[in-house]
């Protein structure tokens, strides 16, 4: 930073700690990081929608069909020689780096988070990746907010307070749903719901909407107000189609996880995308309704137009048969998934948000058709089964049931099918929640005692840093030392009452305490005859660096009920952790949290 911008800052906080109290500071910020967020948001939907636009042009009308399978692989291609050649950085999930961020990173995100994904995000859904800009949009927003906390020199705490207030307006700008933006923060991010909380997000919120009015008047994504009202004895039916959304949940997550790990096979980046461009490509040609993030399938089918959802494919199906659209339908409900894993293998950068109310609108509208057309005389709105659908979805992978229930309702007006909004939601989740205890953006972070949830005590556990716990003046002793040395070299010399004994490659072997020689100390006699090897004792148990949690580490103490544990980095003695040290920690750190 330029000394004379550092000279202006220092003024400004100066002047900010003499006549703005912190707390008025914070609701300031959080409209900026709003404004910032719809900002980044914007610019994501526009470069997007600028790239599509190549398929407008005369040059490519007349080859759609080929383009289908080119021009995906000529997006991968691009951000793929980005990373290589300009970011040289690993771009995550957006929502699971920002959680990731919050928990282990103090909510402190790296700067180029703010153009990574604002680049790579739109040549890759651009281009055709079945991929969403929800995701990249909170990344972009998230380190814009980490930023901005962080050029103001606010505290950890406010750090991720504005943080979550960038994400509540990368919702809010992306959907201009404000109420649902916040739900969706305290949600997923697993914000408290204080006031103090409470109205940074809702300033957040309005500015971020406020925003994308300005710059993109009043489109909407999905543009669809509710005109059929909800039915009593359609109960039954709303309760069949939750079990499908939720089995359609747990099917969309097997499938992310079982191509993702298949893709981690294969060290090379240059092979993933080869393997990945060319699978994604095949599909998108044979599956045109996939190209894209898939708002076109979603608006189609709640406009009842289901000929335009599927669009042309170069199989000519007969598109009036009824049946033969259901079947398309469920198709592309369950190629979804797939194009967008592939997408993410093949080194794309996205989102898993919009491909999972696609897929849940595809299973709504195919279900109502099945209904409608089974000769029961039961007739349904397929407008009002496709947004339930979609909300099942969302409710069961995303494991966000108050999110879909008030993202939907807010942004089609459907606030009469709160009901079933709620039946669809409950019941999808639960299940869902049974078979796949954590989302896809939670899951790996939960697997590694990263997540944040609202338990505030392990929080607080899971925010510590082992680092500044960890205590290494403890005097070490070989196997092989006498008694003498050992009284010498060691308790004349410690403070500690814990010696920790390892061998010549430094790996811990065991322990002495000063209650294992008190009653030998005195006894010139053995002096020379007793050594470490027949003193020491295995420790009660050990910590593990790489791969203890603090939760894990607590619940050693507990169960040892010991005051020390030794510390194992890389199989070598690394110190000791104080169970006083750890509870002080924890102490300063719940004070900080609340």
């Amino acid at each position: 930073m330029p000394s004379i911008t550092k000279k202006l800052l220092r003024k400004f906080l100066i002047w900010k700690y003499k006549h703005i109290s912190e707390r008025q500071f914070v609701f300031i910020l959080s409209i900026l990081v709003g404004f910032l967020a719809g900002i980044g948001t914007v610019v994501l939907k526009n470069l997007t929608h600028y790239i599509r636009l190549l398929f407008e042009l005369e040059t490519f009308r007349n080859h759609h069909h080929a383009l289908y399978f080119i021009f995906p692989i000529i997006g991968l291609i691009l951000v793929y020689i980005i990373k290589q050649t300009w970011l040289k950085k690993h771009i995550g999930h957006g929502i699971s780096s920002t959680l990731h961020a919050i928990s282990k990173l103090n909510g402190i995100i790296p700067r180029y988070n703010i153009y990574a994904a604002l680049i790579t995000a739109p040549l890759t859904a651009g281009f055709g990746g079945s991929v969403g800009l929800q995701g990249p949009a909170v990344s972009v927003g998230a380190a814009l907010g980490s930023n901005t906390a962080r050029f103001f020199r606010m505290n950890q705490k406010t750090r991720m307070l504005l943080i979550g207030c960038a994400a509540t307006g990368a919702m809010a700008s992306m959907f201009k749903a404000p109420i649902a933006a916040i739900i969706f923060a305290v949600e997923i991010f697993s914000l408290d719901i204080a006031f103090t909380s409470l109205i940074p997000l809702l300033l957040a919120s309005v500015s971020a909407v406020v925003t994308s009015y300005f710059f993109l008047g009043t489109d909407i994504l999905l543009r669809f107000e509710l005109t059929d009202k909800f039915q009593i004895n359609d109960i039954g039916f709303y309760i069949i189609l939750a079990l499908i959304t939720a089995l359609a949940s747990v099917y969309f997550s097997k499938v992310f996880f079982a191509i993702t790990n298949f893709f981690k096979q294969f060290e090379s980046r240059a092979k993933r995308l080869l393997i990945g461009g060319l699978a994604i490509g095949s599909i998108l040609y044979m599956i045109p309704a996939l190209y894209g993030e898939g708002y076109g399938i979603m608006n189609n089918l709640l406009k009842g137009d289901h000929v335009a959802a599927i669009g042309k494919t170069p199989f000519n199906f007969d598109l009036s048969n009824i049946w033969i659209v259901i079947g398309l339908l469920i198709g592309i409900a369950i190629f979804k998934a797939i194009a967008m894993t592939t997408t993410f293998g093949a080194g794309g950068v996205g989102g898993v948000f919009i491909p999972t109310l696609v897929m849940g609108s595809a299973l709504g509208n195919a279900f109502a058709k099945v209904i409608n057309n089974m000769g029961l005389d039961f007739h349904v709105s397929e407008s009002n089964f496709t947004l339930i659908g979609m909300t099942g979805l969302m409710a069961g992978v995303l494991h966000a049931p108050l999110t879909a229930i008030f993202l939907i309702a807010e942004i089609t007006g459907g606030y009469e099918l709160f009901v079933p909004l709620m039946i669809v939601s409950a019941i999808s989740f639960s299940i869902t929640k049974y078979y796949t205890s954590h989302s896809i953006y939670t899951l790996k972070l939960a697997e590694r005692g990263e997540l944040m949830t609202h338990d505030k005590d392990k929080n607080v556990l899971m925010v510590l840093n082992i680092d500044k716990i960890i205590e290494t003046n403890f005097i070490i002793l070989k196997p092989e030392m006498k008694l003498r040395e050992i009284l010498n070299f060691a308790v004349a010399k410690s403070s500690r009452n814990h010696f920790p004994v390892v061998d010549d490659e430094n790996r811990f072997i065991g322990v002495i305490r000063l209650d294992d020689i008190r009653h030998i100390m005195f006894d010139a006699d053995l002096y020379d005859q007793v050594d470490a090897a027949s003193l020491m004792h295995s420790a009660a148990d050990v910590i593990t660096y790489e791969k203890d949690s603090m939760n894990i580490i607590m619940e050693k103490f507990k169960i040892s009920g010991v005051w020390n544990l030794p510390v194992i980095k890389n199989g070598k003695y690394h110190g000791y952790v104080s169970k006083s040290k750890l509870l002080t920690a924890y102490r300063q750190q719940l004070i900080n949290f609340t």
